[in-house]
């Protein structure tokens, strides 16, 4: 999980960022790795956002693409059970994969969802796994709502 100072730094770049790419828009969105800044006219309090939305994905690929990606979600479906019981809608684990090998997860919600409907979002980005990531060593969907990502190494500062 980002450090408290990596946290408000992030907030302070994105709402700078976010400034100077959109001066006249009455919505906008801007994701970092460690904070999402977003805006709107429109209340979005509580609501599921899949309208913004991006997939990223390693352009490595892994040698048994069916197993993987059954473990992969498995992995992430853990994940979103376990966001639920956690105030900060945020969750992160990992998952033996063979002698040497791991996966590394995690999901993470905005907080202004309640858990079920975090738990909600994260399932429907979750099922779509196979169109964004299929077969390869890490990948993430990013909404405005929620994420979840995976790699085959360690990313999260613990």
């Amino acid at each position: 999980m980002p450090q408290s100072s990596d946290c408000k730094t992030c907030v302070v770049e994105a709402g700078g960022e976010i400034r100077k790419l959109c001066p006249d828009n009455k919505a906008a969105i801007i994701w970092y790795d460690n904070c999402l800044f977003k805006y709107s006219n429109d209340g979005f309090f509580g609501q599921i956002d899949n309208t913004n939305k991006f997939y990223m994905w390693n352009v490595n690929s892994v040698s048994e693409p069916v197993t993987f990606n059954a473990k992969t979600k498995e992995l992430l479906t853990q994940l979103a059970n376990k966001v639920r019981a956690t105030p900060k809608l945020y969750a992160t684990g990992e998952m033996k994969l063979g002698e040497s090998t791991k996966l590394y997860g995690l999901v993470q919600c905005t907080r202004d969802l309640s858990s079920a409907v975090c738990k909600k979002c994260l399932d429907g980005i979750i099922g779509e796994l196979p169109t964004c990531c299929d077969g390869k060593e890490g990948g993430r969907v990013v909404s405005g709502s929620c994420n979840f990502r995976y790699e085959i190494y360690p990313f999260v500062n613990a």
